[in-house]
């Protein structure tokens, strides 16, 4: 790991894991070498002891955490080895946070942590308890859409806390911005379990927590190496986004994310390169894809690259945005990899996609920093 001291901030470049390119069959090397090309090296960069107070008008962000402030967590998806409930809570606890876990945390009902009653009601007393300042899920796999419309937000209105998760929880990420919350699209337990204490991804979910870094300036973000098949440009939005599948899911919901305005990020796991596809034609058919300010396309894993749709998935994809003149990044580390980038959802943001890397920064990026950026 190398630190450079730029502009006043600090600027972390980092390894890709190998273990992350393990999900990928050995038939897929060709995609490997430009689906990992732009994140072989992906750079962390925040200016230090920075604090913030969200200036963002259209959602409400939770209070920043600190030491002895409680954390609940639960399992509203698919059932977890208690072995990572056990890492988590010890990883927590190791940064002085009160950790209490969900009645139903550890529960097995079928591929579920419980039933829909057990999950549901381990969510909202969560949501409703005035002491915690945020909600770790556990892990996900399916069963967060059973508590969607289920939810009441009148006491957590008074006491907002964050929701930190990715995958299935996707689908509580929309809900949640859908009553006007943000919320946190982050690693869960097994990775705050096998990751040791330093690694980056869990590093920026803390800072994030504690308000270490602003949402506000552009001094807290990600930049990566560019791909062949990016989109040049700079777009500033909403930043919305998780699961592929799961927002698919929500399409012409009360939960679906609204296109205008909104750069929007993506990833999935184990899903079949036509069925990607096919969502991503349903994105293109039903008018969302015109009406975005930007596109990330973060990592698709676990599925085997058999070109059944004549190509790679990467480059299949490119044909389906070719007509579009908004930034696109892909490969963006976010996923179910190693290297998962914790993103605040709900939060303002500038992508900026240049000829030899892709910069996406939380705020309005300041006017030198946006050079830089091009060169």
């Amino acid at each position: 790991m190398c630190r450079h001291n730029v502009s006043s901030g600090t600027f972390l470049n980092i390894p890709f894991p190998t273990a992350a390119r393990q999900g990928f069959a050995s038939g897929r090397e060709d995609m490997q070498n430009t689906h990992f090309h732009i994140t072989d090296k992906i750079c962390i960069f925040a200016r230090n002891n920075v604090r913030y107070t969200p200036t963002m008008d259209s959602l409400t962000f939770p209070p920043h955490l600190q030491e002895g402030d409680r954390i609940i967590i639960i399992s509203p998806s698919g059932k977890i080895d208690k072995t990572f409930l056990k890492g988590a809570k010890a990883r927590l606890e190791s940064w002085g946070l009160e950790v209490v876990m969900g009645r139903h945390a550890a529960g097995e009902h079928g591929n579920y942590a419980g039933s829909i009653s057990q999950r549901l009601d381990d969510l909202q007393k969560a949501m409703d308890d005035g002491q915690a300042k945020a909600i770790l899920c556990s892990r996900g796999g399916y069963g967060a859409v059973h508590l969607a419309d289920k939810l009441d937000f009148g006491h957590f209105a008074q006491h907002p806390k964050w929701l930190i998760g990715f995958s299935d929880i996707t689908a509580l990420h929309n809900v949640f911005q859908a009553h006007g919350f943000a919320s946190l699209h982050a690693p869960m337990a097994r990775h705050l379990t096998v990751e040791p204490a330093d690694d980056p991804c869990t590093q920026a979910l803390h800072d994030l927590l504690w308000g270490k870094v602003s949402l506000t300036d552009g001094s807290f973000g990600y930049t990566c190496k560019a791909n062949r098949l990016n989109h040049k440009g700079t777009a500033h939005g909403v930043l919305r986004g998780g699961n592929l599948a799961v927002a698919y899911g929500l399409r012409g919901t009360p939960y679906d994310i609204p296109p205008q305005d909104t750069i929007l990020f993506l990833e999935d796991v184990g899903e079949r390169p036509h069925a990607i596809e096919r969502m991503f034609y349903n994105l293109k058919l039903g008018g969302v894809l015109e009406r975005l300010s930007g596109l990330i396309i973060g990592q698709f894993t676990e599925y085997e690259e058999k070109k059944q749709l004549g190509k790679e998935l990467y480059a299949a994809l490119a044909d389906v945005l070719a007509p579009y003149d908004m930034p696109v990044c892909f490969g963006f580390p976010v996923g179910h990899t190693t290297m998962n980038v914790p993103l605040v959802n709900g939060a303002e943001a500038t992508l900026e996609v240049g000829s030899r890397k892709v910069s996406l920064r939380f705020g309005q990026a300041q006017a030198e920093d946006k050079k830089a950026e091009h060169m």
